[in-house]
């Protein structure tokens, strides 16, 4: 997924890549960019419900947001987003790691040290963004989940593949249960008059906690929204069992992708690529129907059988619709007409961490007390539009800057640090011509 400089056991000037002269092989690098970029764009439509309104009411029975093109468009989102792209975006992650480590050792570097490195960096970045931007950051999940990916570099392909069948089911297995001990509970009268105490609690506390939100992030100083941010962490604690097998699956994944060639490889293989399309994303769309239309009806609020059959249903359709999507994509690059349609979506992808970023700061400056005070103002149909404002100016932004520069900004610091080196970032300084690397890789 990276293009990375190689570096010896001293420091040393880092040394560029020559570019790809093959045709082949600069449309497999651009098809790993391109995927890159499109999962940016999913990511910011499901994480522009997390600017726009309380954390707190993703655990409410009653809709926040009333108005039908709202309900739409939230169903909609969970229905075709939730879920889908921080996978693809989590498989990216573990096929870059796979793909450097082969060619940092293959030149006689030493991989553990640079990707200690990196990734101690990157925790670096994700806690500024955590702590003073918004409390929905991945990037520290990333870089602490990027150490015992560490662990597997050694390992089988079929050790790998055991260990994310294992993983993976372990938030469903942890919903199962929860709802086991619910409907234990409900066995006894007095014992289920207590399950339904502790939930009208529960929703009343979530509530003032969201109303709380909105007062805060709406009219709130830098400092009171810093205090309120800490909480909200607090807050998504319980959801960290959660996402973390999830996203260390991908890991290992595209790690096992990664060892297999699978970019060099991928666009050898159209027929196993249309059978994804074929059969993953309708399988994939069935389910994650089923699993939006429970949520939309409040049942995520009971933790029962309902609720346990939708959550194993997302799990089953998440990654088939996640690669029916990345599936697509691959194969429209291979067509010369839409390669040129999707290449600016590469320039997204190539400066990814920079762009993860500056939809925080535009969305935040938009939502929050010390910007515009949209927060609590906007519902789930004007976040659509909002998303693809704020991404229809990323794309010319981000292709506009790779034809100056080498990286983009957040790149740019990420490699010098990493590097103990400041990297020449003017493509005219440096006399080279651009990466084709981009976040995470």
């Amino acid at each position: 997924m990276s293009e990375e400089p190689i570096v010896s056991a001293r420091p040393v000037a880092v040394v560029p890549l020559a570019p790809v002269a093959p045709i082949r092989a600069d449309e497999r690098i651009m098809v790993v960019d391109v995927l890159r970029g499109f999962a940016l764009f999913g990511i910011l439509l499901v994480n522009m419900a997390f600017f726009t309104s309380p954390v707190y009411i993703v655990m409410l029975e009653t809709p926040w947001w009333t108005a039908p093109a709202d309900r739409i468009a939230e169903t909609g989102i969970r229905w075709l987003a939730e879920g889908k792209f921080y996978v693809l975006f989590s498989f990216l992650f573990g096929l870059g790691m796979a793909l450097q480590m082969g060619r940092v050792e293959a030149r006689g570097g030493r991989f553990v040290r640079l990707y200690v490195r990196r990734l101690c960096v990157l925790l670096g970045i994700g806690l500024c963004h955590a702590l003073l931007l918004w409390y929905g950051d991945i990037l520290t999940l990333y870089a602490c989940l990027g150490f015992p990916l560490l662990l597997f570099r050694r390992r089988t392909d079929r050790t790998l593949l055991w260990w994310a069948s294992l993983v993976y089911c372990v938030p469903v297995a942890i919903v199962g249960v929860l709802c086991g001990l619910v409907a234990l509970a409900g066995l006894d009268p007095k014992g289920a008059a207590e399950v339904q105490q502790q939930m009208a609690d529960n929703a009343a506390a979530m509530l003032a906690a969201a109303q709380r939100s909105v007062a805060v992030y709406q009219n709130g100083s830098f400092a009171d929204i810093f205090r309120h941010r800490l909480e909200n962490h607090a807050a998504l604690l319980w959801d960290l069992p959660f996402i973390m097998p999830v996203i260390f699956t991908m890991f290992l994944l595209g790690s096992y992708c990664g060892r297999r060639g699978l970019p060099r490889t991928i666009a050898d293989h159209p027929l196993a690529l249309r059978r994804l399309v074929a059969w993953g994303l309708p399988l994939g769309l069935l389910l994650n129907a089923v699993y939006a239309y429970v949520l939309s009806t409040g049942r995520h609020a009971h933790p029962d059988a309902v609720l346990f059959v939708a959550t194993a249903m997302h799990a089953l359709g998440t990654p088939l619709l996640s690669g029916g999507y990345a599936a697509v994509i691959v194969l429209l690059v291979q067509r010369a007409s839409w390669r040129r349609r999707l290449e600016p979506l590469a320039a997204v992808g190539r400066m990814a961490l920079t762009n993860y970023l500056l939809q925080t700061l535009i969305c935040t400056t938009l939502c929050y007390g010390y910007g515009f005070r949209l927060f609590g103002r906007i519902g789930p149909a004007w976040g659509v539009v909002l998303t693809i404002a704020v991404y229809a100016l990323q794309v010319p932004l981000s292709v506009w800057w790779l034809e100056r520069f080498r990286f983009g900004p957040a790149e740019w610091i990420w490699r010098s640090l990493t590097y103990w080196k400041w990297q020449p970032l003017s493509l005219v300084q440096a006399g080279l011509p651009p990466p084709t690397q981009g976040l995470l890789g």
